[in-house]
């Protein structure tokens, strides 16, 4: 019961000092979903939220992806996001956008969908307010290997199920091509 009551006082402590609060172990930070969306006929992982950048204490440590986190690099870190892909972040206040590595995991505060090395946050003009409201769009397209593009196919897929079921009844059925109704092609994608 005491180690109970010193956490809600801790965490009342914080809150009133405007620190933003940590989530506690046994939770998990509530992030907004990543969605579909469809522009020039490519399928394009959208993230929206808030973004937020790395403590100077964070710079030569090792990221989830086994690299140094380097402030000087526009990295990224994303917990929906996968790994090794290069994603687009727009500054939704004043328009300003740059592009990512997702070499990281993170942020673990809710409502943030992107932590961002310090030179990508200069980028977007939100070093002085910290975060800033952003989206994040990730393109198979425009991935910079083809692991990267197959990752993000796959997050693509396992958020369009219904685009699953159809793949699966074409090449059951020994049909290559559709009806033109919705079908998706991955055409200049390598596959």
């Amino acid at each position: 019961m005491k180690t109970m009551r010193n956490i809600v006082l801790a965490l009342a402590a914080t809150t009133l000092s405007g620190t933003a609060v940590p989530v506690l172990a046994n939770e998990k930070a509530k992030v907004p979903p990543v969605h579909v969306e469809h522009e020039d006929g490519e399928e394009v992982l959208v993230h929206k939220g808030e973004a937020s950048f790395y403590s100077h204490k964070f710079h030569g440590r090792t990221t989830a992806s086994g690299e140094p986190m380097n402030q000087n690099k526009s990295t990224a870190a994303s917990r929906a996001l996968p790994l090794g892909s290069k994603a687009t972040v727009t500054n939704e206040e004043n328009g300003k956008s740059v592009d990512v590595i997702v070499n990281d995991r993170g942020p673990y505060v809710d409502g943030r969908v992107i932590d961002l090395s310090r030179s990508a946050a200069k980028k977007l003009d939100m070093i002085e307010d910290g975060t800033a409201p952003v989206t994040v769009e990730v393109k198979p397209s425009e991935q910079p290997t083809d692991t990267a593009r197959d990752k993000v196919e796959e997050k693509v897929d396992q958020l369009t199920p219904d685009r699953q079921v159809a793949e699966r009844e074409t090449r059951r059925n020994g049909k290559s091509g559709g009806t033109g109704s919705d079908t998706v092609s991955h055409s200049g994608s390598g596959k």
